[in-house]
C-alpha cells in the first residue's frame, strides 16, 4: 500500500497510476510492497529532518526511513518539491521526470541499491532509468 501525504500546497494528480507503477517496479525486482509513505514537503521541512535525524546541515531532495523486512518494502520517503524543481532545471529535465526519479530512488535504496561510490551511482542511475521506462 502506498500513501501520499502533503506538508505543502503541492499535490499529485495521478496517485493511483503512481501506486501501480511503484508496485510494478517492486514486483519486477522480486520484492513485495508493504507500507510505503510519501511525504511531500518544502526545503525548510526537509532541512529540519536532515539536521535532526542525519546531522546534515544541508538541503536535500529526498530522505528515506527504511522499515523494509526481508523482501517486504516499507518506509517513509520525504521529498522536497522545491529541491526537485530546482534539480529539474539544473538537469534540464521536466519536473515530473525528476519527481518520479526521486520517488523511485528511495524505493531502490530499500531494495539494497546504494549510491556512495561512482560504481554504485552508475548502478542506481541505470535502475532508476529502467524503472522510469516502466511508467505508463
Amino acid at each position: 500500500m502506498v500513501t501520499f501525504n502533503y506538508e505543502t500546497e503541492f499535490e499529485l494528480k495521478d496517485e493511483n497510476l503512481l501506486e501501480y507503477w511503484i508496485d510494478t517496479v517492486v514486483s519486477n525486482k522480486g520484492f513485495s510492497l508493504g507500507e510505503l509513505n510519501y511525504i511531500f514537503c518544502d526545503d525548510e521541512y526537509l532541512h529540519k529532518l536532515n539536521v535532526e535525524f542525519l546531522q546534515h546541515d544541508t538541503l536535500t531532495d529526498v530522505i528515506s526511513f527504511d522499515n523494509t523486512l526481508g523482501k517486504l518494502i516499507s518506509g517513509d520517503i520525504y521529498i522536497s518539491v522545491e529541491r526537485v524543481a530546482d534539480n529539474a532545471k539544473d538537469f534540464e529535465v521536466s519536473f515530473v521526470n525528476e519527481l518520479h526519479r526521486v520517488m523511485i530512488h528511495g524505493v531502490l535504496h530499500y531494495m539494497g541499491l546504494k549510491d556512495k561510490t561512482e560504481e554504485e551511482k552508475k548502478v542506481m542511475r541505470n535502475a532508476e532509468d529502467e524503472a522510469l521506462s516502466q511508467f505508463k
